[in-house]
């Protein structure tokens, strides 16, 4: 198959556009995190908490939706978590993060075992089920390509537009990009920089639980340990090459998808001659282009990672 047939079918953007969803759900929840001034090194064990509690609602009857609910709120305690550490108490955002990813990803298994001890097969869920749109879904190429996602991937796009739209037209929004750059401006306003870094934090992570959700309630059908496959540490890479705005960090997970997609493909037509080793690196590889690139013009918020005390100048 050629390289032209490959990026000419409808299958393979359908495909892009899918293996994106969750890292737009992350990808986002980290550019609130970091536009406040914390960095969320968490992401990886809040996409793995957020798989697991979604998962499990849905199987225990809370439906798909209520599943997405539990997963957000699951997200939204672990941020708590990681915003109470690292935002009054200043202690280290890595150290906090990289905690938070290991007991995110430890509870997620134990409660996963706790529950199912004796099941090798995890029970299935009835997925989200892609939309037929009537007349649009009927399209040529757009059809198949974009007309025909389930409706988190919906969701996925519209939070893009709800992120940009606060951080770039409210007053929140300002107040946000604020207290990531200059926090003592924002105190001497009247305004809570505790407040507005915790609240960024746990809604960040609700996010972030919700791209872990994907994977089990549309991707999937099922919870299975390793699933998550390093997606969070992508995000955070994505929030650079992003420069912290929602419509780069979308373009960065469509094409972090569409070089997954196209190794897929290239594996299947080329995977007897060439180690699958090799294909797999591929979209990790680009990626890591791309980032370097781009990260050389980043505007990094200038308060990121730095612990801000009340009173202290």
């Amino acid at each position: 198959m050629e390289v032209l047939e490959i990026l000419a079918n409808p299958n393979f953007w359908a495909a892009a556009i899918r293996i994106a969803t969750p890292l737009i759900f992350g990808v986002l929840g980290a550019l609130i995190c970091e536009r406040a001034g914390v960095l969320n090194l968490g992401i990886e064990g809040i996409f793995v908490v957020g798989a697991m509690a979604g998962w499990m609602a849905a199987w225990l009857g809370a439906g798909l939706w209520g599943g997405i609910l539990v997963a957000a709120l699951a997200g939204a305690l672990f941020g708590l978590m990681h915003a109470i550490l690292t935002v009054p108490l200043g202690l280290s955002q890595h150290v906090s993060g990289l905690g938070i990813t290991l007991l995110a990803t430890s509870a997620s298994y134990f409660a996963y075992r706790t529950a199912l001890p004796d099941v090798s097969t995890p029970p299935r869920i009835t997925p989200f089920q892609p939309l037929d749109i009537p007349v649009l879904s009927d399209l040529p190429f757009l059809g198949a390509a974009l007309f025909q996602q389930t409706a988190l991937t919906w969701l996925a796009l519209g939070m893009v537009v709800l992120v940009w739209y606060v951080l770039a037209r409210t007053p929140l929004g300002l107040a946000l990009r604020a207290v990531g750059d200059n926090p003592d401006a924002v105190d001497a306003q009247g305004l809570s920089v505790y407040g507005l870094r915790i609240g960024a934090v746990m809604a960040g992570s609700a996010l972030m639980a919700v791209g872990g959700a994907f994977l089990t309630m549309a991707a999937f059908d099922a919870f299975f340990f390793g699933m998550v496959n390093g997606r969070g540490w992508i995000c955070i890479a994505l929030v650079i090459f992003a420069s912290w705005r929602p419509g780069k960090a979308l373009l960065g997970a469509l094409l972090f998808g569409a070089f997954d997609a196209f190794q897929v493909r290239l594996q299947t037509e080329y995977g007897n001659a060439v180690p699958g080793q090799i294909f797999l690196m591929v979209p990790y590889v680009l990626s890591i282009i791309a980032l370097v690139v781009a990260a050389r013009r980043a505007e990094y918020p200038r308060a990121l990672l730095a612990p801000w005390f009340k009173g202290q100048r």
